[in-house]
C-alpha cells in the first residue's frame, strides 16, 4: 500500500469559511437542509411551512411524514414504530413506491408516472430540432450554394466552398453564443420553464420556414441567426425542466438525453434529406423543402408543452416572492408534484425538501457574488475549468465539421459524379446516403454510452477515445493523398470510426460532466458558460472550415482536428477529474485537489500506460489518486480529505511514482502548516 498524506484544513470561527471549502459548506447545507434537527425542530418547520402554504388540510399528514422521510428516508423503520407508537406510518402503497424508488435495478427505476415519461420527450424533441438542422444545413447547401441567387460555391480563385458558406452554417451558433444562452434566465424568470420552451420552439419554427423561404444569403443568415435566439434558451432550459421534475436516482441520466437526441435529431435529418433527393423535384424546392423540414419537431413541442406539469421549483419560487397570488402558486406546486411522483407522500416530502432548499439558497446568494465566487473559490475554479475543457474539445475534436460538411467531403472523396467540383457539380444519392450512414452511427454508438459512462467513467472514456479520434481523422486526412477506390474507401472508414469513438466519449459527457461538477449554488451559472462556450466554439469551428478546405488543404484540414484530438487528451489527463459514482460531498473533496498534484497524478498514469503497454513491463505499479472524505465535526467549516496514490498490487512503492509525489504532497504540507498551526486538540 503506499504511504498516505493528510491535507487538512479546520476552521475554529463560527462564521470564517476558507475558500476552498466554501462549496462544501453551502452543498451540505443544500443537500440535506434538516441534517441533526431533533424531532422538535422538525415538527415546528412543518407547523411553520403549512401556516405559510396555507395548503389544504387534507395534505397536513402527507407533509409531516413527507418531511420526516426529507430528513432520512429510512425514517419509519423499527426505532420510529417504537417511539411513536400512536403516530400514522406509512400506507403499503407508500412503502412500495418508496422501495422503488430506492431501488438501484433499471426497471424499478422506470417504474415511473407517464406524465414524467411525456416531460422527458418533450425536453428530447427540443434538442433534436438542432440536430435536425445541422443535417438539413449539411444536405440543403449541396443544392443552394451553387445557385445563382446565393453563389457562396466559388472563391475568387479555384473551386471549394466560399466564406460565406461557413458564416451561414454558423449563424444559429453565434446567435446562441452572443444573445440565446444570456437571454434565458431573464426569460426562465417571467416565463417558468414551459414557457420558454414553447417561445423557444416557436422561434426555432419561424426561422426554419423563413429559411425555406430565404432568397439571397443575407435573408438565409438573418433567418439561421434567429434559429440561434430559440436554440440558446431552449438548451439551457430543457435540461434544467427535466432534471427539476425528475427523481433523483434517475436525473443523470435525463442530463445525458440532451446530446443523445441531438444525435437523434442528426439522423432524423440525413433521412428527410435521402427521401427527398429521390423525389422528382427542382433544386430549388428541393433544398427549400430539406432546410425548412426541422419546423415540424418545435411545432410539436408547441402544441404539448402546456398539457404537462410546470417546474414545481420554479413555482415555489415564485411563490417565496411575498406576492399575494403566492397560495395559488404552492396549491399548483403540490398539484404539479402530484402528477409526477407515485404517491401524495412523496410528493409532500419534495415539495417540504424544494421549499427550504430555496430558503438556504437566497439566505446565501443576498451576501455573496455567485459570479465571482465561480472564479475565486479554488474548488468552483477548478470544476468550471475542468467543464470549459470538455465543452471546448466536444467542439474542436472537429464533429461538426463532419455534421455541417459531411456531404462535402464525401463528395471529394469519390461520391459524385465529378470528383474535382463536388459542389458544383449534381450531387450522386450516394453521398448523402454515406451522410445519412455518419448521423445513424453517431445515434446508435450514443446509446451504450448511457451504460459506460457510469461504469466506464467520464475521464476514463475522454482518455480512451480522444487519441483514437486523432488517429482516426489522420486516416481520413491521409486518404485524400491517395486516389480512386481506395481514397472513397478510407475516407469513409475514417470518418465512420471516428464517429464511432465521438458517440462513446465525447458525445454525451460534457453536458453529464459540467452538470454535475459543479456546486449547487453555482450550477445554473456555470451550465451558462459551459453550453455558451460550447456554442460560441461550434461557430468558430464552422466558419473556419471552408477557408481551412481551400487553403491548408484536405489533408492539412484534418491533421489539424488531429493535432487538437491529441492536446484535448493531455489537457484530461492533467485537468480532468473523475467524478464517476461520487456523492456530492465527495465531488467537493475531489475538486479541492490542488491541481499542480492532480496534474503529477495524470503524468504517473501516462508513465504507467507506456511501460505496462508498450514496453511490456508488466511488474509496474499502476498508480492511483484516492480521495478519502472525513465527515467533518460541527464546528467545523471544511472537510478533512486525505489523498493518497495507492497501486492496485498493493506492493510498496519503489519506483519513480512515489519518489515524484511524495515531495510535492509534502511541500503542500509544509506551506498549509506555516500557515495555519493546528494542534492535536483542535484536530479532535
Amino acid at each position: 500500500m503506499g504511504n498516505e498524506f493528510a491535507v487538512d484544513s479546520v476552521h475554529t470561527d463560527e462564521e470564517a469559511v476558507t475558500e476552498g471549502y466554501r462549496g462544501f459548506v453551502v452543498n451540505q447545507k443544500w443537500i440535506n437542509p434538516f441534517h441533526n434537527k431533533s424531532y422538535a425542530d422538525l415538527d415546528r418547520l412543518v407547523t411553520e411551512f403549512l401556516n405559510i402554504t396555507k395548503l389544504h388540510r387534507d395534505w397536513h399528514p402527507y407533509v409531516r411524514k413527507g418531511a420526516l422521510l426529507a430528513q432520512d428516508p429510512k425514517a419509519f423503520g423499527e426505532d420510529f414504530k417504537e417511539q411513536h407508537r400512536s403516530k400514522q406510518l406509512l400506507w403499503p402503497e407508500e412503502i412500495h413506491a418508496l422501495e422503488i424508488e430506492a431501488s438501484d435495478g433499471w426497471r424499478q427505476k422506470l417504474d415511473q408516472p407517464f406524465i414524467l415519461f411525456a416531460l422527458v420527450a418533450c425536453c428530447s424533441l427540443g434538442a433534436a430540432v438542432q440536430g435536425w438542422d445541422e443535417a438539413a444545413a449539411n444536405q440543403a447547401q449541396v443544392y443552394y450554394s451553387s445557385s445563382q441567387q446565393f453563389n457562396l460555391a466559388w472563391y475568387d480563385k479555384g473551386p471549394g466552398p466560399g466564406p460565406l458558406l461557413g458564416l451561414i452554417n454558423s449563424a444559429p451558433y453565434l446567435g446562441a453564443a452572443l444573445v440565446g444562452c444570456w437571454i434565458s434566465d431573464p426569460l426562465n424568470h417571467y416565463l417558468g420553464r414551459r414557457g420558454v420552451l414553447f417561445v423557444a420552439c416557436l422561434i426555432s419554427a419561424g426561422s426554419c420556414i423563413w429559411q425555406a423561404f430565404a432568397y439571397s444569403w443575407l435573408q438565409l443568415f438573418l433567418a439561421r441567426f434567429l434559429l440561434g435566439l430559440g436554440i440558446g434558451p431552449k438548451s439551457v432550459t430543457a435540461p434544467i425542466y427535466a432534471s427539476e421534475c425528475a427523481p433523483k436516482k434517475i436525473r443523470g441520466a435525463l442530463v445525458m438525453m440532451w446530446q443523445m437526441w441531438t444525435a437523434f435529431g442528426i439522423l432524423l435529418g440525413f433521412i428527410a434529406g435521402v427521401v427527398l433527393s429521390n423525389i422528382s423535384l427542382t433544386n430549388g424546392i428541393r433544398w427549400r423543402l430539406i432546410i425548412g423540414s426541422p419546423a415540424i419537431l418545435p411545432l410539436i413541442v408547441c402544441g404539448y408543452v402546456y398539457c404537462l406539469p410546470e417546474s414545481p421549483r420554479w413555482l415555489l419560487a415564485k411563490a417565496r416572492e411575498k406576492r399575494p397570488s403566492r397560495t395559488r402558486f404552492f396549491e399548483k406546486a403540490i398539484e404539479s408534484l402530484s402528477r409526477l411522483r407515485r404517491t401524495k407522500v412523496q410528493a409532500a416530502r419534495d415539495l417540504f425538501l424544494i421549499y427550504h432548499q430555496l430558503e438556504n439558497e437566497e439566505s446565501y446568494t443576498e451576501n455573496h457574488n455567485r459570479f465571482f465566487e465561480l472564479w475565486s473559490v479554488p474548488r468552483n475554479r477548478t470544476a468550471l475549468i475542468a467543464s470549459v475543457i470538455c465543452t471546448f474539445f466536444q467542439q474542436f475534436c472537429g464533429v461538426n465539421v463532419l455534421a455541417y460538411y459531411s456531404t462535402l467531403v464525401f463528395g471529394y472523396a469519390g461520391y459524385s459524379r465529378e470528383p474535382n467540383l463536388p459542389t458544383a457539380a449534381p450531387i450522386e444519392t450516394s453521398a448523402l446516403e454515406a451522410s445519412m450512414g455518419f448521423g445513424i452511427l453517431n445515434f446508435v454508438f450514443a446509446i451504450p454510452a448511457i451504460y459506460l459512462i457510469d461504469t466506464f467513467g467520464r475521464r476514463s472514456l475522454l482518455l480512451a477515445t480522444f487519441p483514437l479520434m486523432g488517429m482516426f481523422h489522420l486516416l481520413t486526412g491521409l486518404a485524400f493523398l491517395s486516389s480512386g477506390r481506395k481514397r472513397k474507401v478510407l475516407v469513409t472508414l475514417g470518418i465512420y470510426l471516428f464517429d464511432i469513438a465521438y458517440s462513446l466519449g465525447e458525445g454525451p459527457v460534457p453536458y453529464v460532466y459540467s452538470a454535475e461538477s459543479m456546486p449547487l449554488y453555482v450550477r445554473a451559472l456555470g451550465m451558462s458558460i459551459a453550453i455558451a462556450t460550447n456554442w460560441l466554439f461550434t461557430f468558430v469551428l464552422s466558419i473556419t472550415f471552408p477557408p481551412f478546405w481551400k487553403h491548408i488543404t484536405h489533408t492539412g484540414t484534418f491533421v489539424y482536428y488531429a493535432i487538437w484530438c491529441f492536446v484535448g487528451f493531455f489537457l484530461i489527463l492533467l485537468f480532468v477529474p473523475e467524478t464517476k459514482g461520487l456523492t456530492l460531498e465527495e465531488l467537493d473533496s475531489t475538486f479541492s485537489i490542488p491541481t499542480k498534484i492532480h496534474m503529477r497524478y495524470g503524468r504517473q498514469q501516462l508513465v504507467y500506460v507506456i511501460k505496462y503497454y508498450f514496453m511490456w513491463k508488466r511488474d509496474t505499479p499502476k498508480p492511483q489518486l484516492i480521495v478519502h472524505f472525513d465527515k467533518p465535526p460541527i464546528r467545523r467549516k471544511g472537510p478533512l480529505r486525505k489523498i493518497s496514490f495507492e497501486h492496485l498490487d498493493e506492493k510498496p512503492q519503489s519506483s519513480e511514482c512515489q519518489s515524484e509525489v511524495q515531495p510535492e504532497i509534502k511541500d503542500e504540507l509544509r506551506n498549509r502548516e506555516s500557515k495555519r498551526q493546528v494542534t492535536d486538540h483542535e484536530l479532535a
